[in-house]
């Protein structure tokens, strides 16, 4: 077995793209992804699948067609498989 570091804000600083997510690492049916995000995305929802945000750095809002989560740097949040939602940031 060869062991492998990955460095987030390495994979984070390749990123030129907005919205444009990166897998950077698998384990069983579950992808790791990196974004960089700025405004923002389309209202959408994943049928059976929760989705968990993590943010490394700013912060991030994810609305509901109820309300809205503000996520800051060094939280996470879940959204519910199902729930129809829209991420966005007022700056990258």
């Amino acid at each position: 077995m060869q062991d492998q570091v990955i460095n987030i804000n390495e994979k984070l600083s390749e990123l030129k793209e907005l919205w444009s997510p990166k897998i950077i690492g698998e384990i069983h049916d579950f992808q790791f992804k990196v974004v960089k995000i700025a405004g923002d995305f389309i209202w959408h929802e994943h049928q059976g699948a929760d989705k968990v945000f993590i943010v490394l750095e700013g912060e991030m809002f994810i609305a509901f067609r109820d309300g809205q989560v503000k996520i800051s740097k060094g939280e996470m949040f879940i959204v519910p498989g199902g729930a129809e939602h829209m991420p966005f940031a007022e700056k990258e």
